[in-house]
């Protein structure tokens, strides 16, 4: 019985030691980091969540094998120690995959925005692959036989999921063109628009304004005519037809209507305050004298909002300056023509 206690206590101290370290040390390094914002801080302790508790667990358990007293034979020892080298490796392959994935993402979202899931798994595949043949080549097993089947049977697979790679690599060329990013404002041929907020191995999900997803295979958005309102930048101009009426002055309609202008891009984009509002009267029309109000917003959703401050304002500054917003008049005259009565003489 006495040549257990040593192992119990090693696993008991590993379990201890995992317990402490995982609910003090590392939360209280975490807050720490967090409360410095050092860059990268959250993503290598998401990284290394329950991992701590893992590894000081494992140590015990190796600590227990190699110094117990028990007796042990050889084929068994082998084994112990394959299994602990295979959950060490595999756990540290873990790790790596997760901060992989993690900095491509945050890199991707300081470069574009927002991360898109296909760059960032594409990543953490790759290493969770690499960490798996090297664990293989440390316990023994010959990787170049897996490798080669794994190249022949590639081509099989490839065969049979065309379509799901067809999306794969549209979303690949939809990524690497630039063309569709995440953040963007999409408007396809098919009348849906949203924003962009995913693009994974097989399809990209576009998010309404109603709050809807829609969610598009890679293969046929790669292929659609889709209108980009984030391209070649996210600020849009905003045009409104208005029209007033004919005894108005069109040289204070312009004044006005430009000042009021400028108050909403105050409003809702002060960044662009520098751009102009443009004024251009083109048309006499039926009732009013009609132009077009050009102006700049922030992007593409920014202009109901602007719209709607702008017919506020417009509507109660033109009141205050007597300019009038015409509306259609129909004048309708009616002429009254009487019936001549002839006399018949009878005989």
């Amino acid at each position: 019985m006495q040549q257990w206690i040593v192992p119990i206590v090693f696993i008991l101290l590993g379990w201890m030691a995992g317990l402490i370290g995982e609910k003090v040390f590392f939360k209280k390094l975490r807050e720490f980091v967090l409360e410095k914002q050092i860059p990268g801080g959250e993503i290598i302790f998401t990284a290394l969540h329950r991992m701590t508790f893992f590894w000081f667990l494992l140590a015990g358990f190796s600590g227990a094998f190699l110094y117990s007293s028990l007796n042990i034979n050889n084929d068994l020892k082998i084994i112990l120690q394959k299994i602990i080298t295979i959950l060490l490796l595999y756990s540290v392959t873990l790790v790596l995959a997760r901060l992989t994935a993690g900095f491509v993402n945050l890199f991707i979202q300081r470069t574009a925005g927002v991360p898109a899931s296909l760059i960032s798994n594409l990543a953490k595949i790759s290493v969770f692959i690499l960490g798996i043949l090297i664990l293989l080549q440390t316990i023994g097993v010959q990787i170049t036989p897996i490798v080669t089947t794994l190249g022949v049977g590639g081509l099989a697979v490839g065969l049979a999921l065309q379509d799901t790679l067809a999306n794969l690599f549209s979303g690949f060329y939809l990524i690497i063109s630039k063309q569709v990013r995440t953040g963007d404002y999409l408007k396809l041929d098919d009348g849906y628009e949203g924003y962009v907020t995913d693009i994974n191995w097989r399809n990209t999900t576009i998010k309404e304004i109603k709050n809807n997803i829609i969610v598009v295979p890679n293969s046929r958005l790669a292929s659609a005519i889709f209108t980009n309102y984030h391209l070649p930048a996210k600020a849009i101009t905003l045009i409104m037809d208005i029209g007033v009426g004919y005894e108005s002055d069109l040289e204070k309609v312009e004044i006005v209507t430009v000042e009021v202008a400028k108050e909403v891009v105050a409003e809702i984009a002060p960044e662009l305050i520098e751009n102009e509002p443009i004024i251009r009267f083109h048309t006499f029309n039926d009732f009013s004298i009609d132009f077009k109000l050009s102006m700049r917003v922030n992007e593409y959703f920014d202009q109901r909002i602007a719209r709607h401050l702008l017919i506020k304002k417009l509507h109660k500054r033109y009141q205050q300056e007597g300019i009038q917003i015409p509306f259609p008049i129909r004048e309708v005259y009616f002429h009254n023509q009487g019936s001549e009565n002839s006399n018949l003489d009878v005989n």
